[in-house]
């Protein structure tokens, strides 16, 4: 009972707060809706919980937030009562130290209290059980802050009328209270579904209870009968024994439009009044955890820098690798920024002793007892940098020209099986990178991708200075003659712009080999070691290697993909045909001069890799 003064035969009555139980789910399904649906919206979200009045002893009266708390639709556990309450999510920490706790606790309270004054309580008493929860997540929500306040102010039922009649109880909804008891005079009882387990105390649901009882009915009765029920099964056995039954003296706030004061911020593991840190990185899987920080800086340049950029495509695009060297070593792992999954080598070599320093994917002890394999150590590699990705290596040769088979018959059907494999991988993925030593032996893959009109991504090394560029696209099947880029006419005149190549669509771009005079030969015979080996300038390989990530990026965020027209360095001061910038047809860059310069050219219709004739 509430104590009055000169009433000493009156106790107060304390109520057992809620403490906050925020399952992992619940940040995890946080940490997705902020990085792909709230972004840096900080409005507040509406969430719910709920609570059971079935704990084993000991436990204390627990609000419980689950990954279904964003989903105001999803069904309330069994015999648990819901609890409906609003997220405010801040975007910084200082954000989040700033609030105006006391203001949101008021605001929340006036709902209640309206949902008191107009009796949609009554009819809703789930109105009752608001709380606010305050969040700010940092690290991928590895670790977070939160206030947690509940407001004072098939599922089971909250709140409810008893009336005892003879042998029987009667049971009713807090919207039929006029009719329920239209023959008390004396004494009515409410019941309350408790959460709390302590023999001398309700739990905090029937605060607002009180609060609605003062304010409908102490203009006819001075004390209200509580039933604080409690239903516990203990190995099979039912018990509501534990069940508390008391009076309460109502104060006197008939019909008052006055607010009562609010409390009912949780304290934190201090026992003080302060924000909680709830450190989640060791109760998540790792793999999982992994998985979420790779794809937090992607998706933050999607929040303010670049709104309408497609990780998608991105992430889902299958990249073959030909060559795991310097160049596919750098490729790999700038590809795994960008968040793709899906990754594919092919390499022949083993692993030596001078590797190591300049292919990240490979260390000392891959070069021992003869190294290993190239493509199998990179793609291991990659699942140990990052689970989550799909990595395979191939150790096989690529047929080159200039370069005789054998004729005994176990090197032609090796030779033939090579063939066979390598125009599976490339009609199986998406983007084919084109990464070796030799000119050679990118010709034949540069065959079989025009022929399935697969994206080609080139990249070759000089000493300062590199090549990358995109393969031409031949035109698609469904469109025949004339020249159509993406269902669109294009005219002769349409070629000729500023400079004779201006206006180039995809499928008229030049490959790697369209501006040689002679089909392609052995290009280390008759070679010193510095002319076999690529020797180059150490960083050449990292700036080449992630321009031609870039590039593929850029081309798959243009709507044309790789028929879309090429950029080139006339169009540095134009508009950007993408929201990363320009899609250029090849990348030359001349290190000793720090200078990079975007050059377009057409496809050669004799040409010995990419021409149909």
């Amino acid at each position: 009972m509430a104590a009055a003064p000169g009433d000493p035969g009156l106790s107060k009555l304390q109520f057992a707060p809620f403490s906050s139980a925020l399952d992992v789910g619940f940040w995890h399904e946080l940490t997705q809706r902020k990085l792909n649906e709230y972004r840096l919206d900080e409005a507040p979200k509406d969430i719910k919980g709920y609570y059971y009045n079935g704990d084993s002893a000991g436990l204390p009266a627990r609000l419980t937030l689950e990954f279904s708390a964003f989903d105001m639709s999803a069904p309330t556990p069994a015999h648990c009562c819901p609890a409906v309450g609003t997220l405010f999510n801040t975007n910084t920490l200082e954000a989040f130290k700033a609030a105006d706790k006391k203001l949101l606790l008021e605001q929340a309270a006036d709902e209640i209290w309206e949902a008191v004054k107009s009796g949609a309580a009554l009819e809703n008493p789930v109105l009752l059980n608001k709380f606010l929860l305050l969040t700010f997540a940092i690290q991928g929500l590895e670790r977070a802050y939160d206030d947690l306040c509940q407001t004072e102010g098939v599922p089971a039922l909250p709140y409810f009328l008893i009336k005892y009649d003879e042998n029987m109880v009667l049971v009713s909804l807090l919207k039929h209270y006029s009719d329920f008891f239209q023959d008390q005079r004396t004494k009515i009882t409410i019941g309350v579904y408790d959460p709390c387990n302590l023999a001398q105390h309700p739990g905090w649901p029937l605060r607002n209870l009180l609060v609605l009882a003062a304010h409908r009915w102490s203009s006819s009765f001075q004390s209200v009968e509580v039933l604080c029920f409690r239903d516990r099964t203990m190995q099979g056995v039912r018990d509501i024994a534990h069940s508390i039954v008391f009076e309460v003296k109502l104060p006197e706030m008939a019909f008052s439009p006055d607010c009562p004061k609010a409390v009912g911020w949780e304290k934190n593991q201090k026992g003080g009044m302060g924000p909680r840190m709830v450190n989640l990185s060791e109760c998540m899987d790792p793999k999982r955890l992994a998985e979420s920080s790779v794809d937090l800086n992607l998706k933050l340049m999607c929040w303010r820098l670049v709104p309408t950029l497609d990780l998608d495509k991105v992430v889902s695009a299958k990249c073959l690798l030909l060559g795991a060297g310097t160049l596919g070593c750098n490729v790999a792992r700038t590809l795994m920024g960008w968040g793709v999954r899906h990754i594919t080598f092919v390499d022949n070599a083993n692993i030596s002793y001078s590797n190591p320093v300049r292919q990240p994917l490979y260390e000392f002890e891959d070069c021992l007892a003869g190294g290993k394999p190239k493509a199998l150590a990179a793609a291991d590699r990659l699942q140990k940098i990052f689970p989550g990705v799909n990595a395979r290596g191939f150790n096989m040769s690529i047929p080159m020209p200039g370069h005789p088979v054998n004729f005994s018959s176990v090197t032609l059907e090796q030779a033939r099986r090579d063939v066979e494999q390598l125009e599976q991988l490339i009609e199986s993925h998406d983007v084919i990178f084109l990464l070796m030593d030799t000119r050679e032996s990118r010709w034949l893959p540069a065959v079989i991708a025009a022929s399935k009109r697969k994206l080609v991504i080139n990249a070759a090394l000089g000493f300062d200075t590199f090549v990358v560029m995109r393969h031409g696209l031949k035109k698609p099947k469904q469109q025949g003659a004339g020249d159509l880029c993406s269902g669109h006419l294009v005219a002769p005149t349409d070629l000729l712009g500023s400079s004779l190549f201006a206006n180039i669509p995809g499928y008229k771009l030049g490959c790697y080999f369209c501006n040689d005079v002679v089909a392609p030969g052995d290009s280390t015979r008759d070679r010193t070691l510095d002319q076999q080996c690529t020797v180059s300038r150490p960083g050449l390989a990292m700036i080449a290697g992630a321009l031609a990530v870039e590039l593929m990026v850029s081309v798959l965020q243009h709507p044309e993909g790789g028929y879309a027209i090429a950029s080139s360095s006339d169009d540095r001061m134009n508009e950007p045909p993408t929201s990363l910038g320009l899609v250029p047809h090849q990348i030359r860059g001349f290190l000793s001069r720090f200078d990079n310069v975007l050059p377009v050219s057409l496809a050669f219709d004799k040409c010995t890799a990419c021409s149909s004739k």
